[in-house]
């Protein structure tokens, strides 16, 4: 009985996060209003959410590279070694916590400066939500021919812009330079995130 109540007590959260997911994807403004109302602490967001989705990259990337592997034609399929993957993407996905929580605190610290107004539980929830485009576009690291299709992440920066307004309450003249200095620190943290991996293992 025990565990046929954790069973579907974990298969109504995967529907939550499925209907999350769907409605920041197709509906961003009706359910940054929804977001809005919810917690917005690491321990609500972290475990019921980015523990799934960034899982997406980490396992793709893994499988992608020390499984499938590159085809090189004159030198056949190169693959990673599985350990130096594995721990590539465990160091990853670890990262997109970290990630995560420092695009958060820099969204929160520059909100006075753009007239927005200073609330981190918010910061995380757009953060976290955001994040969600470039998540899912992991799953094309499994197919090395496919990996330019990470790109359709940036979605993430459109989800930004449509958040900022409701979650951050900053005005409409300031939200682009707001959303643009957001967008240069991520990218900034992002790639030092996918650098730090790569340098550790080799």
């Amino acid at each position: 009985m025990n565990v046929r109540c954790i069973a579907l007590a974990a298969q109504g959260e995967f529907m939550d996060i499925v209907k999350r997911v769907r409605g920041i994807l197709l509906a961003p403004d009706i359910e940054w209003s929804e977001i809005a109302q919810e917690p917005g602490t690491p321990a609500y967001l972290f475990p019921n959410y980015v523990v799934y989705l960034a899982a997406i990259p980490a396992l793709a990337g893994l499988i992608g590279a020390s499984v499938i592997g590159v085809s090189a034609p004159p030198l056949g399929t190169i693959r990673a070694p599985l350990f130096a993957g594995l721990l590539a993407a465990v160091i990853g996905y670890l990262l997109s916590f970290v990630v995560v929580y420092a695009v958060a605190i820099i969204i929160d610290l520059l909100a006075p400066k753009f007239g927005a107004l200073k609330n981190f539980p918010n910061a995380l929830k757009l953060t976290v939500y955001s994040h969600t485009p470039g998540w899912l576009a992991g799953i094309f690291l499994l197919i090395p021919g496919l990996r330019f299709l990470t790109i359709l992440g940036l979605y993430g920066v459109y989800l930004l812009w449509t958040g900022l307004p409701r979650l951050m309450k900053v005005p409409a003249d300031k939200a682009l330079g707001y959303m643009a200095s957001v967008v240069v620190c991520a990218l900034v943290i992002g790639l030092a995130a996918v650098l730090i991996p790569q340098a550790l293992v080799g």
